[in-house]
C-alpha cells in the first residue's frame, strides 16, 4: 500500500504524556459492540496463556472464559490502569515516544490491542517489537471500529475507507516478514458499532 505523506499525522502533535495526563473513563464502542470483542476473545484465547493488553484502559473487554495465564496493561494513564481489575501489572509507556515494549523476548501468548491502533504514528516499528514479546506461534489481536479521540488519531484513520484500514494494519503486521500472515475478520453486531478485527500469527 502506498501511503501519503501525511498518514501518520496528526491534528494535535503536542506531546502525548499531556493529552492523556487526565484519566478518560470512557469507551470508543458500543454496548453489543464490546459484547461482540469479549465473545471473539473467548473464542480465541486459550486457557492459561498470558496476554499483553496494549494500549490499555481502565477496561480490557476480555472474557472471565477461558481463564487466562498473565494479564499485563501497557497504557498512558496510571490511573487508568489501576482501575482496570483484571490486569496483573501494569506499566505507563508513551509507544509514539518509544516503540520498543518494556517486556523480555516471547514473554506472551498474545498481543491485544482494543480500539487505539489509529494512535500509533510508528506503528511499523511498535508492529516489529509486538513480534519480539510474542512467542512462537504467538498471535496478534487488533480491533478497530469507527470512533476515537478525533486530535490524536492518524489522518489516514479519518480519510481512509475501512477496507483500507484493515489493510494497513494487515501490512502493520506483514511488511517486514514480522507475521508470518494476517487476516481481517468482521464481527460487526447488526444495528451497532462495526468491529473489524485484524489478526496476525508470528
Amino acid at each position: 500500500m502506498d501511503l501519503p505523506g501525511f498518514a501518520f499525522e496528526r491534528q494535535d502533535e503536542s506531546a502525548d504524556a499531556l493529552f492523556y495526563s487526565a484519566p478518560r473513563l470512557v469507551v470508543h464502542i458500543d454496548d453489543a459492540t464490546i459484547a461482540a470483542l469479549t465473545q471473539f476473545y473467548g473464542e480465541t484465547l486459550t486457557a492459561g496463556a498470558d496476554v499483553l493488553d496494549l494500549m490499555s484502559s481502565w477496561v480490557s473487554h476480555l472474557p472471565t472464559q477461558p481463564p487466562l495465564g498473565r494479564v499485563a496493561g501497557l497504557g498512558m494513564n496510571a490511573q487508568e490502569l489501576a482501575a482496570n481489575p483484571v490486569l496483573q501489572d501494569s506499566v505507563v509507556h508513551d509507544l509514539n515516544a518509544d516503540s520498543r515494549l518494556p517486556y523480555d523476548d516471547e514473554s506472551f501468548d498474545f498481543v491485544v490491542n482494543a480500539v487505539s491502533v489509529q494512535y500509533l504514528t510508528r506503528p511499523f516499528e511498535v508492529f516489529a517489537d509486538i513480534a519480539r514479546v510474542l512467542r512462537p506461534g504467538g498471535i496478534s489481536i487488533v480491533a478497530m471500529s469507527h470512533r476515537c479521540f478525533p486530535t490524536k488519531a492518524i489522518r489516514f484513520f479519518h480519510a481512509a475507507s475501512a477496507t483500507e484500514r484493515c489493510h494497513l494494519v494487515q501490512q502493520y503486521h506483514v511488511r517486514d516478514e514480522a507475521f508470518s500472515k494476517s487476516r481481517v475478520v468482521d464481527r460487526s453486531p447488526a444495528g451497532a458499532d462495526p468491529l473489524w478485527i485484524v489478526m496476525g500469527r508470528r
